[in-house]
C-alpha cells in the first residue's frame, strides 16, 4: 500500500511517501481500507516536535518511534477482521475513535497510557490502517469526507463545552473560529447548547458563512480594540471563552470574562506561553481548564448530533494522499474555513 511517513522531527521535508505492506489486523482488530483523512494540528505539531523539547515530544513520555505513518481523523470500510472479531464488521463504514487507553469510563483521556493513532500509532496517511474494533463507529453521514471531519476536532470541541458547561442563552467567545475545533466550538455552543456566540477571527470576509455556522456576532483579531468591541456589543463582559489560540488572544480573553467566568483553552497555534498576572485570575475568580480530546461517551454524543443535522461538515479543501506535504503546508495558512481532508 501507499503510505506517508514521518521520518524524524522537522519540517515537511520529514514526510515521505512510501509503499510498504499492508498490516495484518490482530485478533481485537479490524483492517480498515482509508477513504478519508482529515488533517489536524496534532500531526503537524507531532512532526514539529511541539509537544516536547529536545529528542523526546509525542503523546507519552518517551516521545514518537519513527518512521510513523499520521492521521487521526480517519474514515473507510472494514475490509478484514481479526480472529477475535465477528465476521459481521467486515464491510463496514467506519469512523475511528482516535485513541486507546485503560481509563476507566469517563477519565480515558486523561489516563497516563493514553496513546493516540497517527503518533503512538501508524494513522491514516495510507491507504489502510489497524483499528481495535471496539473503537470503529458507524458513521455519522452517508459521505467518507464529510464524516472524517469530526473525530479529532469534533471530540476536543464537545468536550471543551462541556467542561465549562454552557447554558443556553450565555455568551461565549470563540477563538480561532473558522478552524477545525473552532469552527465545531461555534456550532456546539449556538446550536447544540443554545447561546450566544462571539466568533473571532482575521479576515471578515468569513462572516457569513460563521454565522450560518450559529455565530451570532463575528470579530476580527485585526482590531486595535478587540477587547471593547466585544464588550460593546455584548452590553458587557462574557460567560466564557473557548480558545485555541492561546498567548496572541489570552489579555483579550481574560479582559472580557465576567467575574465568575470560565476559560478553557485547547491549542496555542498564536503563541505557547504567555505572561500572566495571578490577580486578574483570583479577583475576577477566573476558573480555568485545559483540554484536549474527550471521552468514548462523548464521541458517541457527538455523533448523535451530527447524525440529527445539530452538527455540519465544513471542509476548505481536499488533497490526494500524494500532495501530503503540500496539505500540511495549505493547512498552516491563515484564512481557511473548516477542515483538510487527504484521500487516499
Amino acid at each position: 500500500m501507499k503510505a506517508v511517513r514521518v521520518t524524524g522531527y522537522g519540517d515537511v521535508d520529514k514526510l515521505e511517501l512510501v509503499d510498504i505492506p499492508v498490516p495484518e489486523p490482530k485478533a481485537n482488530e479490524v483492517l480498515v481500507k482509508v477513504k478519508a483523512c482529515a488533517i489536524n494540528n496534532t500531526e503537524i505539531w507531532m512532526r514539529e516536535g511541539a509537544y516536547g523539547s529536545g529528542t523526546k515530544s509525542g503523546w507519552r513520555p518517551e516521545g514518537v518511534q519513527f518512521p510513523r505513518i499520521p492521521g487521526s481523523d480517519i474514515t473507510g470500510q472494514v475490509v478484514k477482521v481479526g480472529s477475535a472479531v465477528p465476521q459481521s464488521m467486515a464491510g463496514r463504514d467506519v469512523v475511528l475513535f482516535p485513541f486507546t487507553s485503560s481509563g476507566e469510563s469517563g477519565l480515558e483521556h486523561i489516563s497516563e497510557d493514553m496513546s493516540f493513532i497517527g503518533s503512538e500509532y501508524d494513522g491514516g496517511y495510507a491507504e489502510y490502517v489497524v483499528w481495535p474494533a471496539e473503537l470503529c463507529f458507524d458513521m455519522p453521514l452517508p459521505g467518507y469526507q464529510e464524516s472524517a471531519v469530526f473525530s479529532v476536532s469534533g471530540l476536543t470541541a464537545w468536550h471543551m463545552v462541556n467542561q465549562i458547561q454552557v447554558q443556553a442563552g450565555e455568551t461565549v467567545v470563540v477563538t480561532g473560529a473558522n478552524g477545525g475545533v473552532g469552527s465545531l466550538n461555534v456550532q456546539i455552543a449556538s446550536k447544540v447548547c443554545g447561546a450566544k456566540v462571539f466568533a473571532v477571527i482575521g479576515d471578515l470576509a468569513g462572516e457569513e458563512k460563521l454565522k450560518e455556522l450559529g455565530a451570532t456576532h463575528v470579530v476580527s483579531y485585526h482590531s486595535e480594540h478587540l477587547a471593547e468591541d466585544i464588550l460593546n456589543v455584548n452590553g458587557g463582559p462574557v460567560d466564557s471563552v473557548l480558545d485555541v489560540v492561546g498567548d496572541a488572544l489570552f489579555d483579550t480573553s481574560l479582559q472580557v470574562l465576567k467575574k465568575g467566568g470560565k476559560f478553557c483553552i485547547s491549542g496555542s497555534a498564536g503563541g505557547q506561553q504567555t505572561n500572566l498576572d495571578f490577580r486578574t485570575l483570583y479577583l475576577k475568580h477566573i476558573t480555568m481548564y485545559g483540554s484536549v480530546l474527550g471521552t468514548r461517551a462523548e464521541f458517541k454524543e457527538m455523533l448523535g448530533a451530527i447524525s440529527e443535522g445539530k452538527l455540519v461538515p465544513v471542509i476548505d479543501k481536499t488533497f490526494p494522499l500524494e500532495q501530503a506535504k503540500e496539505a500540511q503546508v495549505y493547512f498552516k495558512e491563515k484564512g481557511k474555513l473548516g477542515k483538510i481532508v487527504l484521500l487516499p
